[in-house]
This record gives C-alpha cells, structure tokens and sequence, in this order.
C-alpha cells in the first residue's frame, strides 16, 4: 500500500509538472465557462496573471466574431451533442493588441462535476507567415514581369501571368519543360555559364540576354536570378525574373543612330537640334531633352506616363521646379553631365513624399553641330515593380523556410505534448498494474482502446502530412479512405460518393486533396454540423468536387476582407492546376464548395493505356 500511495503521489505531482512546464495554454474551466485553473504558458501568452484570466469569463479573451462561434460550440458541448471540438480564434492581450491560438476543447467526464479542458497553442507567427506567403504570392501573380522559378535542373517550376504575356507559353504549356525552350540555340553555351554560377552561390542581377518566344520571336531580356534554399540552408532550386527591354533597347539602338546621323551632318544648330527633339518626343522610352540650365526641350510620352506629368506643362521648366524632391546626388551627376561625362545606374532610389520609387538611369550630353554642350538627356526607367518584386521573392523564401520550420515545429508539439503524454500516461497505468496485478482483466480493455487510439491518431499525423494513401489506392479511392478515418476522429458523420471513370493524373489529385482536407477541418471547426456531403464526380471534360454541409454557414464577403486563408489557400490549390473553385454560404444556411478541374484528353488518354 506505501507503494501504491507513492506511486499516486507521483503521479499526481507527473500531473502538475506537465501543467506548468507546457509550452501550451491550458485552462480547466466550470461548464459555465469559466476558468477554474489556468497554466503559466496561457498567462503568458495573453499577459494576464491566473488570478485576473480566472476572474474572466470564456467569451471576455476574444472579440465578438470569434466568441461568439466558441460559445456557440461550448453550448453544443455542454448539451452533451459533441465532446469536443477545435478552431483557430483570436485572443486579447491585456496590451489590446490580438494573438491567433489554435483551441482544442474537450470534456472531462471523469470528475465529480464535470469540466472543461481548453488548450490553446500560439499560431501568432504562423498566420502572419501565411498571410505574407499569400500576399507576396498575389504580388508575384499580378506582376507584369515574368516570375517564375526552377529546379538545379533547370526545369520550370512556376510561372505567373507576365511570364505568359512575355514568351507567350501558358501556365501548362511551361511548367515541366526545360528552361531551355526559352534561350536562342546560338546561346545555350551562356545557359550553361549561367546555370554553373548559380549552383556555385553565385546570382545573376540585370543580367542582359537574349530570350526567344513561344512564336520564335526574340527579345531581349534583363533577368535577376537568386537561389531557393530549404531550412538547411541547401540549394533546392532558383526563383528568377526577367523584364522585356526590348523596347528600351531599340530606344538605345536609334539613340545611337541619331547621334551617329548628327555627328555625319553638316547641318546649322537649329535643324540638329529639331531632329534631336523629334527623336525624344517619339522614342519608346521615357526620356527627358534639357538644356545647359536644366529647362525642358522636350520629353517622351512614356517620360509624362511614368511620372504624372503633361508635357505642356514641363516644357520650358526647370527640372528641379517640376521635381522640387530631387535628391542632391542628382544635381550633382546632372553636373558632371554638363561637363561631358555619360553616367549611369543599373538601380538608384529616390525616396519620395508619396513613397519609394526606384530608378535605372543613364544621364548624357546632347552637342550642338559646333561639338559645343547644348543639355543633357536623361534616360530613366521606373522599375519600382520589379524591386518589389525582388524583395516579395526574397521574402517568400525566407517564410517557406520559417513555414516549414513551424510545421516542423508543429508536428514536434503535436508528438510532444500530446502522443509522448499519453504514452507516459499509458506507462504509469501499467506500472499501477504490476504493482497490483489484480486489476488487469477489469483493465485490459480499457488500455487496450487507448493504445489503439494513440496508434490511429498518429497514423492520422502521418497521413495528414503526406498523400500516400493517393499513391497506394489511386487518388478517389484515396480521398475516400481519409473521409472515412476522418469521421471516425471527428465523430462525424462524411457522406462519400464518386462517379470518375478515368483515372486521374495525380497533380490533380493531390490538389483536390488538399482542398478537401481545408474544407472538411473547417467544417468540423466552424459549422457545428454533424453531417457533410462529399462529392467526386466526372462529366464535361472535368473533375468536379463538391462539399457541402448544412451548418452554421458564414459571410463570405467579410471572410474574404478578414484575416482568414482558408478559402485563398483552396483557391490557389485549384489554381495550380487550371481549376476554379466557388463558394456558397450564408450564416445559418450551410456552406458548399464547388471545385472544377479540366481533364488534359491526352493525359487521360495516356492513362488508360490509349496512344494521344
């Protein structure tokens, strides 16, 4: 019996060193409600003391929106109709500002008067870094440079819009195929160099080039090139954008023709001059003729476009008037100009009133038929985009890493304080029998439930994280077995029906997947059903998924303008593979999801077994 209570005494004390050391919130609340015990990782996490967080309601942590969905749930569970649930919300810090947790809610049924355990972790960073993938992602999509990225082979990974517009190649015309399609035969030997310094660390900034097009037509190309790195710091590929200055280069190209012309004439310094401005007022660039006391002689049209400015209105102006923000550097090339010198910069920034407005340059004198200074001109390009561009991909590849690391970290947590405590908890309650071997037969089974329990749930980790059962079973059959491992988890009832009579090519399937996967946790988080509908079907060409629940639905329009990527990661899972994807719902109407796929005929023409 001194075994027994010494080893009760352990336990207990087991008990009360994992509530404290968690790294996870953990509260024990009344079915009122309101919290009876709260750890030390929850105070910190709002920085709130137990005594003022226990002195709260369940409602008071969180603004109305999110409260109000977890008390409708908490209700739920207080009626006994579920026994738990889960959901990502937003929590106030006694500073005001808000913090996302990830709360889990269970039942604890053991105890005389029941209670609640609420753990919540912090996925503070996490959403941040997903909402930055996403925005950066949106930025990359609309840009009107060609964005893309490849592997240390060289094959096409990416491809946004302005890369279609520039080469002509779709989205799936590209992706897959060598980059090689995109470079002129005479210069392969260059894409050979350039790929050699990349893979050495190296990076290409402005690199000018030759590209050729989808109809066979070259252009040439300025293209920044940087390496992918993984968490490891290991080179797994490169992200790249290339800019069409083509016309800039015609621009260069006539430049050099005029001032050619004009040094073969002998013609009076007004016919000079005249040709010299009609050349600047034409040119496909933006361009800016001014005299010896920087006064406007003439601008191009792409010159007024790129900075606001009517040419009626310049001419004849000071060029420090019209831009009264001009840094002082400036002046001071403008100076040397006027002295004879050609200056350039492949990049300057101009930090502006309105903004940061980055700029590619070159400043030159203008002579008169005498050889005589008369101005200067100014060739700028605004390529305040592809900066923005550079730093979005930058960026994006600092938060796949810290993405990776969270998810990393996620699982780690995930086996830590929930599969490691309960096998913990399985060892102390075999100890508990070898001391007294007479409880094992009223026991067993329950032991043996709770083994078999840890053994799904982490059966279930795995096959959250990796698409093997799409692989073994076929991507219909696939998605069918995790529905049904999915109700049994959730206690949820997943109506699953399929009408696909080919196969499907596995990059559609695993995109489905995902999406599925997004749709089904929500509705266990957010509806309050019981019930979902899942549909996979194939007619017009297409593969059609449809899941549809009658829950407690939501605002779309508010969804989109709030803070949630539910819906924007669905999206972009459906896009990757020239889908579209609709959604359907309304507080208290259910919600449905509609995505749509087109089928490649000769994919599936090659997947039957037939010849394209």
């Amino acid at each position: 019996m001194e075994d027994v209570a010494h080893t009760l005494t352990s336990d207990t004390q087991l008990f009360h060193h994992v509530f404290s050391t968690s790294p996870i919130g953990i509260a024990v609340e009344t079915l009122d409600g309101r919290p009876l015990f709260v750890n030390p990782a929850f105070c910190s996490m709002l920085g709130f003391s137990s005594e003022e967080l226990c002195g709260k309601h369940c409602v008071d942590f969180s603004p109305p929106e999110d409260a109000e969905k977890d008390w409708t749930l908490f209700q739920q569970l207080r009626a006994g109709s579920i026994d738990h649930y889960q959901m990502e919300k937003r929590y106030f810090r006694r500073d005001g500002s808000l913090v996302w947790g990830n709360l889990s809610i269970s039942l604890l049924k053991g105890s005389p008067s029941p209670l609640v355990l609420a753990m919540v972790e912090d996925i503070t960073d996490k959403k941040r870094a997903e909402e930055a993938r996403f925005r950066h992602a949106a930025i990359v999509e609309s840009s009107e440079d060609a964005i893309g990225s490849v592997t240390l082979d060289g094959v096409i990974e990416s491809w946004n819009k302005g890369a279609q517009r520039i080469f002509g190649y779709t989205e799936s015309e590209a992706i897959g195929k060598s980059v090689e399609i995109l470079v002129p035969p005479e210069r392969l030997d260059e894409e050979i160099q350039i790929m050699g310094t990349l893979k050495a660390g190296g990076r290409l900034h402005q690199f000018e080039t030759v590209r050729v097009t989808k109809t066979g037509e070259r252009i040439d190309v300025s293209l920044s090139v940087s390496a992918i790195k993984d968490s490891t710091g290991k080179t797994v590929g490169f992200s790249g954008i290339s800019r069409d200055i083509t016309e800039r280069k015609r621009a260069e190209a006539a430049l050099l023709e005029v001032n050619r012309t004009l040094e073969a004439q002998a013609t009076v310094l007004q016919s000079r001059e005249e040709l010299l401005k009609i050349f600047v007022k034409n040119v496909p660039a933006g361009v800016a003729m001014l005299d010896c006391d920087m006064r406007y002689l003439q601008v191009s049209d792409r010159w007024c476009a790129d900075y606001s400015v009517d040419s009626s209105h310049v001419l004849g102006r000071s060029h420090y008037e019209v831009f009264p923000d001009m840094p002082y550097r400036w002046k001071e090339i403008h100076r040397r100009a006027l002295e004879g010198e050609t200056l350039r910069a492949d990049e300057d920034r101009w930090d502006r009133k309105g903004g940061t407005t980055w700029v590619r340059w070159e400043v030159l004198p203008w002579r008169r038929a005498d050889g005589s200074i008369g101005g200067i001109l100014i060739f700028a390009e605004d390529i305040t985009q592809r900066k923005q561009m550079e730093e979005a991909l930058s960026r994006m590849s600092r938060k796949l890493i810290q993405s990776q690391e969270q998810e990393r970290t996620r699982i780690a947590r995930e086996l830590h304080d929930d599969i490691n405590q309960r096998l913990a908890m399985l060892a102390i309650e075999l100890e508990r029998l070898r001391i007294d071997p007479q409880e094992v037969r009223s026991r067993l089974q329950q032991l043996r439930e709770e083994t078999i329990a840890i053994s799904s749930d982490v059966q279930a980790l795995s096959h959250e994280l990796h698409s093997s059962k799409l692989e073994y079973l076929g991507v219909v059959s696939g998605m069918k077995s995790w529905c049904k491992e999915f109700s049994q988890r959730q206690i949820m009832d997943v109506d699953f029906t399929s009408d696909v009579a080919s196969p499907l090519p596995f990059e559609i399937g695993l995109s489905l997947f995902r999406v599925l996967q997004e749709a089904l946790h929500n509705a266990a988080k957010h509806s309050g059903t019981k019930r979902v509908e899942v549909q996979v079907a194939e007619h017009s060409n297409e593969v059609h998924l449809l899941v549809r629940d009658s829950g407690s639905g939501f605002d779309l329009e508010a969804a989109k303008r709030g803070s949630g990527l539910g819906l924007t990661s669905m999206q972009e899972r459906v896009r990757l593979v020239n889908g579209a994807i609709t959604f359907a719902s309304k507080p208290q109407e259910g919600t449905t999801i509609h995505a749509r796929v087109p089928l490649d005929a000769k994919v599936k023409i090659a997947l039957a077994g037939g010849q394209p």
